[in-house]
């Protein structure tokens, strides 16, 4: 196996599939020469062609359009919204769109279609690019979505991404693309969308994360195991739908749980594991299910990002609470 970051296992998945399935057309602002802006994409027009890996107008409502046509007629697009704090423009081609085809259609269409993001803070971007903004999607009926932390994660579940037959919002954080390798096979796999992954065993508290989140949320536990406090980390990697079963086996054994998330409070991912835990767990409950969470405020400019950002402290903090409760 080949060490990766998460960046080149991405890139190892969107090449592997373009091999496997002619229909597999890759396109957004800048992903052909200059193969994105974080070099996702790079080299993959000059081995495939600008038939299957091209450059589009930076018009996000005409990328959603064009991949909404080409699905109806066959093939398999993989749009890259080139930072998911613009998907205001084209969710009317998400939500109102992609995630209706098979209903609407009475399950003669498909929408075959996997839209990759960049998203997340803490590389100090500028504004309107590094908001958490699943909660969005992940709302909607007839989409999954997906969040990987790792680049195995990563590879194998992109690769399920693209030949599934619905549309799939695959979300990359960009404080994870290049802080660490990991050994991914460079064969082809897949990974199960809707199943979370137990990153860490333990008995006494469960933290709930995805995302960058999650690997806050293993430093906090490496924390806590020196104060005599056993931590289970479950990575959701997707959102929607969730994986209900990892989580409540999970809760019935240690018998109380945070869940930690980027995004800001209220309506968020969190909230719905909560709920979730609380209607079918409540009376494993030994503590309420507390929430780690950036504040319910517009997200800041980078000069105060590190103050506004969930970190391992915090988590630690609210494991306390709920342990000592």
């Amino acid at each position: 196996m080949a060490q990766m970051t998460m960046v080149q296992a991405i890139t190892d998945a969107l090449r592997n599939e373009l091999r496997n399935d002619p229909n597999v057309l890759i396109f957004g602002e800048d992903v052909g020469v200059n193969g994105g802006v974080f070099r996702v994409t790079e080299g993959l027009q000059q081995e495939f062609g600008e038939e299957r890996v091209f450059d589009t107008p930076l018009a996000e409502s005409a990328i959603g359009g064009l991949a909404i046509g080409l699905a109806l007629e066959g093939f398999r697009p993989v749009p890259e919204i080139q930072f998911f704090g613009f998907v205001y423009e084209v969710m009317d081609a998400i939500n109102g769109q992609m995630a209706r085809m098979r209903y609407r259609s009475g399950g003669t269409f498909h929408a075959p279609i996997t839209v990759r993001s960049p998203f997340g803070g803490g590389v100090k971007t500028p504004e309107l690019h590094a908001d958490s903004l699943e909660g969005l999607v992940a709302q909607q009926p007839g989409l999954k979505v997906v969040i990987p932390s790792t680049p195995y994660d990563a590879k194998g579940l992109l690769i399920s991404a693209i030949r599934d037959n619905d549309p799939v919002i695959f979300l990359e954080h960009m404080k994870l693309y290049r802080s660490f390798r990991q050994e991914v096979p460079e064969e082809e796999y897949t990974i199960p969308i809707g199943k979370a992954d137990v990153k860490r065993e333990g008995k006494d508290l469960t933290i709930i994360s995805y995302g960058a989140m999650v690997h806050s949320s293993l430093k906090a536990a490496e924390i806590l195991e020196k104060e005599g406090v056993s931590a289970e980390i479950i990575d959701l990697r997707t959102v929607s739908p969730l994986d209900i079963d990892t989580i409540i086996e999970s809760v019935k054994k240690t018998n109380r749980a945070i869940v930690v998330q980027e995004a800001q409070k209220q309506a968020g991912i969190a909230a719905n594991v909560v709920a979730e835990i609380t209607e079918r767990a409540i009376l494993h409950l030994e503590a309420p299910v507390l929430r780690v969470c950036a504040p319910d405020t517009v997200y800041p400019f980078s000069q105060a990002e590190d103050v506004w950002l969930p970190n391992y402290k915090d988590i630690i903090e609210k494991a306390k609470t709920v342990l000592n409760f």
